[in-house]
């Protein structure tokens, strides 16, 4: 590696694990209540007015956003690492449509039994990854395009069931599960936080020791196999670590999409497709990113506020055509 690229690695990435904590403290510290970033230590500490604020809607809700961004962005990253193309991620290929649809079904039949709602999610993402994976099977030089379209496809379904559930589920929980599938964080606490935590946590630590074996892959499964990989085991370890993270995520705050699409794709653009620097970098910008979207989300029209995943459709939808415009289909 020339040293200009590894210094600019370093720097990038010092940079991003410095974002990350300057995202979190300005989210917290903006809303209707006001609170000087600075001053919350002291507002903590001495129990000051804004501290219940603070402990009990502020913290909470940018914990899960950053986890919830953190996760996705690390799991579209290892999705586009492991089938070999950059234009994949959760959301696109249906992932997020299986796991809303898996959420809505808990709450349809068990409707007082939060607990399952992260492992309904996962499961429903595992179901739609091997329908997919049925449908478009990897492999030659097309398969991007083709899970890509059948990903879609399976997107608009799932989305229609979804639709239909709701009417089981019925009214108050049925406006709040329309607001959920938008995509946001307003019901997020401690609660939530801790159920949704586990899973996500675990795919991310997992998912963080891929780097080497996705970096083997880049050369072809062949290549990646003489090179001691063993690549049917790592496609579906990966795929069911992501199938965890990504069924946490929604299950916490609905569909929020291109954050595992453009997040993988700046970062090989700024710093090179090494995936021991890629997995890392993509898990800090997407929980940054994912928290300073839904700061916008919650205060550009206050008191309403815009669901996150709504925000992040119309900035990254525009924003992905523009990088594709100018890239071409390379990765």
């Amino acid at each position: 590696m020339p040293p200009s690229t590894f210094s600019r690695r370093r720097l990038l990435f010092v940079v991003l694990a410095l974002l990350l904590p300057a995202s979190l403290l300005l989210a917290a510290a903006s809303g209707a209540y006001h609170i000087p970033p600075l001053e919350i230590p002291r507002v903590l500490r001495e129990g000051l007015e804004g501290a219940s604020v603070l402990l009990n809607i502020r913290f909470p809700r940018v914990l899960l956003a950053a986890l919830v961004g953190g996760t996705l962005a690390l799991s579209g990253a290892v999705l586009q690492g492991l089938l070999r193309t950059p234009l994949v991620e959760p959301g696109l290929l249906g992932l997020g449509a299986g796991a809303a649809l898996g959420a809505v079904l808990w709450l349809a039949f068990f409707p007082l039994a939060a607990w399952g709602l992260p492992l309904a999610a996962a499961l429903g993402v595992l179901a739609t990854l091997a329908l997919l994976l049925r449908l478009a099977p990897a492999g030659g030089e097309q398969t991007g395009v083709r899970l890509l379209l059948v990903g879609l496809l399976l997107t608009t379904i799932l989305n229609a069931l979804v639709g239909l559930l709701q009417f089981r589920v019925g009214d108050p929980q049925g406006r709040s599960l329309t607001f959920w599938t938008l995509g946001g964080f307003g019901g997020a606490g401690w609660e939530l936080l801790a159920l949704t935590a586990p899973l996500a946590l675990l795919s991310t630590l997992a998912l963080l020791r891929l780097g080497r074996a996705l970096n083997a892959l880049t050369l072809g499964e062949e290549e990646a196999f003489h090179l001691g990989i063993g690549v049917a085991a790592l496609k579906r370890w990966a795929l069911l670590l992501v199938a965890l993270g990504v069924g946490a995520a929604v299950a916490a705050a609905g569909s929020i999409a291109f954050v595992g699409l453009l997040v993988p794709w700046l970062l090989r653009a700024w710093g090179g497709a090494d995936h021991r620097f890629v997995l890392p970098a993509a898990w800090l910008l997407g929980a940054s990113l994912t928290v300073l979207a839904d700061l916008v989300a919650r205060t550009a029209l206050a008191p309403a506020e815009l669901p996150v995943g709504l925000l992040t459709t119309l900035l990254g939808g525009p924003l992905f055509l523009l990088l594709l415009g100018r890239e071409g289909w390379r990765g």
